[in-house]
């Protein structure tokens, strides 16, 4: 199938079978073109269809994005996960309103050199929003093409993602370049999928080697499997007489960076010091079940202790630590596991297990 065919085939399939009705394909903009590739990363389109919806409402243009506080830009991320993504978005936002006066560079390396866009994601905004010729890569995509050539070796690997960037670059025609996109992004969702490929609705069966070679799940070749090592951190939550529980601002690279999250102690010896510091007298304890989140590259066990305090003297707030109160929660942006904590103790401590 030659490159004109290729392209033919995946436009003719986009006419019939194509996705048209997603939020982000409604008064596309670079903006909203941008803020859901970044959604999109690692992250189904069924998860993400709330949480744009939410983020457009909150921040519906790059100068709000660029106005608003890193708090409330983690607030609307919260439970969408590798929250880089969230804090590159809002720095990102900065640049283009201060630097490119609100309006997104139209050229693909300018985009490319922006805060958390690198080179499939900037193709991505150029080809939808801006109608310029420009390859894609990500992960749907990826999987289409490495199949479509049989392509041998981990993806990830500096050349074999070299070879499938000629493909795509190869492959990628002039004309309608974003419905081109949106079809081959489209074909890796609905039916290139991973493990149970629909190829006999494929377009591209008749050229695909993969399917030729009836070898269709040998492809994208998968990385090397290594086991997750596993770490375990115990973390008090410390309700006052208030039932609010206190909160650490977490540095802000790294981890959950930036986010709001609990104390982590190495055991119930480490709480002493902790109280000390807060001006805390420790009252009731209860062990809580232990919680277990899977990060990329660890295992992370979380043994949670909800703790009664209280205030031997009125201390105030500091940048790094707050009394989180249940009942009316502030707007901040919390890890996944913490939130589930959070409410894990709102209901201990309204059944009244812990007075």
């Amino acid at each position: 199938m030659s490159p004109d065919e290729f392209g033919a085939a995946v436009l003719h399939w986009y006419d019939r079978h194509g996705r048209k009705d997603l939020p982000w394909q409604q008064g596309i903009t670079p903006y909203r073109v941008w803020v859901s590739e970044i959604m999109l990363q690692q992250t189904q389109v069924s998860t993400v269809l709330g949480y744009f919806d939410r983020f457009m409402s909150a921040l519906p243009s790059v100068e709000a994005l660029a106005a608003a506080q890193e708090d409330e830009v983690l607030h609307l991320w919260t439970g969408l996960g590798y929250y880089s993504r969230a804090r590159n978005l809002h720095k990102t936002a900065k640049i283009v309103v201060e630097e490119y006066g609100g309006a997104f560079p139209q050229d693909v390396e300018k985009l490319a050199e922006l805060p958390g866009i690198g080179r499939s994601t900037a193709g991505a905004i150029a080809s939808l929003a801006m109608g310029l010729r420009a390859p894609i890569l990500d992960g749907n995509v990826k999987r289409v093409l490495a199949r479509y050539v049989a392509q041998d070796g981990y993806p990830g690997e500096p050349k074999v993602a070299r070879q499938l960037w000629e493909v795509a670059e190869r492959l990628t025609p002039q004309q309608r370049v974003n419905h081109y996109t949106q079809a081959m992004m489209d074909l890796g969702a609905t039916l290139c999928t991973r493990s149970k490929p629909s190829c006999l609705l494929c377009p591209l069966k008749g050229g695909c080697r993969a399917h030729l070679l009836g070898r269709e799940t040998d492809y994208p070749v998968p990385k090397p499997r290594k086991a997750l090592p596993r770490k375990r951190t115990l973390m008090p939550l410390l309700a006052n007489h208030e039932g609010a529980i206190l909160l650490y601002r977490r540095p802000p690279t790294g981890l959950w960076g930036g986010l709001w999250s609990l104390p982590e102690l190495d055991d119930l010896s480490a709480l002493a010091p902790l109280a000390e510091r807060h001006a805390l007298t420790l009252r009731e304890q209860r062990e809580l079940p232990d919680l277990t989140h899977t990060f990329s590259h660890f295992q992370l066990t979380i043994e949670p202790w909800l703790i009664r305090v209280e205030s031997t003297v009125d201390a105030v707030a500091e940048a790094d630590w707050l009394w989180y109160n249940l009942a009316t929660p502030p707007r901040l942006g919390l890890a996944a596991p913490v939130k589930t904590l959070l409410k894990r103790a709102a209901a201990e401590l309204n059944a009244g297990e812990i007075s």
